[in-house]
């Protein structure tokens, strides 16, 4: 594997770069966070380390943890446990029987506490067990002040995160492209077995219809704990989650903070889909070379206080490609990093058809060479 620096890039684009002044942001919240989620590089902070309930928006961790664990297409059976919580429901009902991601649209829209319920004992087999689970992968993401102690959120002793590690695991679960189609969604419907019609569900989440580039993510309210909210939004390949507990007015902290974001920092791309990557000699090919470009693009951040020299990139690709090839094909990858956290794997495909050519016969001395290179082996083999 070949490794490179992208100091020489970094200048290049610093170049190009516009710089903004920090601006003063001010938030009701107790405890923020706002973080860059290509690199979880923090960009505003209010007690965002100190601990606090986070009512529904535990749920994250909850669809996180069955969508790693099972099939969308798994049959959840409603037990008696799940039809009587209490709180926000789905209304389900002892023994229906609901597809998972369709409980998991119950779960993430309409904040279902019983879809909750229903679908840790479906995954666990009960509360306590799925919650330990919930747990553990909080500490594998890097959530080290994360405990839980039910899959819904409602108010329980020891059931606690902070605003930075609800980014953290944010920023993970958006990784899976199912969870990201799920809080994405502003309405649906889904069965609702004994009645004429079906659910509708629509999201909580009103700065998926109000603010420009908003991709979820999820609400929470108890009067212990206070209004709470997670949100992700995406503008020119760049994502931003804003985290906020115990905020009086989220809807405004959450505009304000996300403004923030988009109006200092200037993503700059680092990679084009339009970019030669790397260039490969090609063995027995119509063309003695193929180009490499990459299936994506990346952009990065650039400010007066970033340090250009964590990144790095990482390339996977092979000495030498062998014909035929086609169009579209992948011959290697490149890996860009942030320190030691992975940020973007992009393929490097071909966008060249080249033929295979029949060699011509080996000469005498290319005969007489590869029978030594034998000989060889062989003598090193039986030594």
């Amino acid at each position: 594997m070949k490794k490179a620096s992208l100091a020489v890039l970094f200048v290049m684009v610093c170049q190009l770069a516009l710089v903004f002044p920090v601006s003063a942001l001010s938030v009701s919240a107790q405890y923020a966070c706002l973080m860059d989620a290509v690199t979880g590089r923090v960009l505003f902070e209010k007690n965002a380390h100190e601990r606090h309930s986070m009512a529904s928006t535990t749920k994250i961790m909850t669809a996180l943890v069955a969508l790693e664990a099972c099939s969308l297409d798994d049959i959840v059976t409603v037990r008696a446990n799940a039809s009587g919580t209490e709180g926000s429901s789905i209304y389900l009902a002892v023994g229906e029987q609901m597809r998972l991601e369709d409980m998991l649209y119950g779960l993430m829209l309409h904040s279902g506490n019983d879809a909750a319920i229903a679908i840790a004992e479906h995954v666990s087999g009960n509360v306590e067990a799925f919650a330990q689970r919930m747990t553990e992968k909080a500490r594998e993401i890097g959530a080290k002040d994360t405990q839980f102690q039910n899959p819904n959120g409602l108010d329980a002793e020891g059931h606690y995160t902070t605003a930075y590690d609800l980014a953290l695991i944010t920023r993970y679960a958006l990784r899976n492209e199912a969870f990201a189609r799920i809080v994405a969604t502003k309405k649906t419907s889904i069965p609702w077995p004994g009645k004429d019609w079906d659910r509708t569900l629509v999201n909580h989440n009103k700065l998926l219809g109000t603010y420009p580039g908003c991709i979820g993510v999820k609400t929470g309210f108890t009067k212990k704990t206070g209004r709470c909210l997670v949100s992700a939004a995406e503008r020119e390949g760049w994502r931003v989650i804003a985290v906020t507990l115990n905020a009086p007015n989220d809807w405004q902290d959450h505009t304000n903070m996300l403004n923030y974001a988009y109006d200092t920092y200037q993503p700059q791309p680092l990679v084009l889909p339009d970019m030669v990557i790397k260039t490969l000699p090609v063995k027995y090919g119509s063309e003695g070379q193929v180009q490499l470009y990459p299936d994506g693009e990346f952009h990065v951040l650039v400010d007066q206080q970033e340090d250009i020299s964590r990144y790095r990139v990482e390339y996977d690709v092979p000495y030498k490609a062998q014909a035929p090839i086609q169009s579209g094909q992948a011959l290697g990858l490149m890996r860009i990093y942030y320190g030691d956290e992975l940020c973007c794997e992009l393929k490097l495909v071909s966008r060249s058809d080249i033929a295979y050519v029949e060699p011509p016969p080996p000469t005498f001395w290319e005969r007489v060479a590869d029978f030594l290179a034998l000989a060889l082996r062989f003598d090193q083999d039986t030594a």
